[in-house]
């Protein structure tokens, strides 16, 4: 299968695969990288993958650059770079909304509404295509990816993304059921990814590992520094993260909350009343 890697362009539509399409928001950032990717999968009737942000050009170059008859509407996440441009395209095509129902307790588009819920393992026709739910939680509860299989080319979401680490943030981000994801992705036939942001990853099993690996690695520098004395997450993050702008402070402390989470989940590191975490002593 020929998978084109070549990088996302705002407003380009590219031809990733055979029968889809990618067409990339204007929102870039250091969270989004070159925007978030909006996908076109199918020729005879076209299903529509994260319609991106509310942008009125955006939604019409989905519509224009559409090969059928827009069908459906897919959400990995309700993230409003993800969810933002949902409603004007159902409202321009009459395709139903569907993605997974489970609320979210931070940050989300507050005006997205789905039209019916999808369940993993639900199958969704896109044309002669097929594209399957697979629920992928751990970046938020709700998060979805869909894999076309005919192809073997996963739609990630915010699941794995590519040149930017994919953040975890609770309450809704959980470190620990990221993990479990992972391991789950590994476990599928995959030829490709086709992330949220940034270019197609085409050795999907290499950047899982690497991302499995690049966390495990933060553990272990956690637990190092916990070794050494308690600390707050502040202080741990000042240690680990001396390169990272003030105003990237709040998110790097949150990343490492959602690590400290899981090792406490695991019974080896607790937080005392004072908001320090120390290593779990065993008797």
């Amino acid at each position: 299968m020929p998978i084109m890697t070549q990088t996302p362009v705002a407003g380009a539509c590219q031809r990733i695969a055979p029968g889809v399409l990618r067409l990339t928001a204007p929102n870039p950032s250091a969270m989004t990288g070159p925007g978030t990717n909006t996908y076109l999968v199918g020729e005879e009737a076209t299903v529509v993958i994260d319609p991106g942000v509310a942008d009125t050009a955006h939604v019409e170059a989905i519509i224009t650059h559409a090969p059928g008859p827009i069908s459906a509407i897919l959400v990995t996440h309700k993230h409003p770079d993800h969810t933002g441009g949902a409603a004007a395209l159902s409202a321009r095509t009459g395709a139903p909304v569907h993605g997974d129902a489970t609320p979210l307790a931070g940050p989300h588009d507050p005006d997205f509404m789905l039209d019916a819920p999808l369940a993993h393992g639900a199958v969704i026709a896109a044309g002669a295509m097929q594209l399957e739910a697979v629920h992928t939680p751990g970046h938020t509860p709700d998060h979805l990816c869909f894999l076309l299989r005919e192809q073997g080319l996963l739609f990630a979401g915010d699941a794995v993304m590519a040149g930017v680490t994919v953040v975890i943030i609770p309450p809704d981000g959980d470190m620990r059921t990221y993990f479990q994801t992972l391991d789950q992705l590994r476990a599928l036939a995959l030829a490709a990814i086709a992330p949220g942001h940034g270019r197609v990853l085409a050795n999907p099993m290499a950047e899982i590992d690497h991302i499995i690996e690049h966390r495990r690695q933060r553990e272990t520098q956690v637990l190092a520094l916990l070794q050494e004395e308690p600390a707050s997450v502040a202080e741990l993050a000042a240690r680990i993260y001396p390169e990272v702008p003030k105003a990237l402070h709040g998110m790097a402390q949150a990343q490492l909350t959602a690590h400290l989470l899981k090792l406490k989940a695991e019974s080896r590191v607790r937080r005392d009343v004072e908001q320090r975490w120390s290593l779990r002593q065993y008797m």
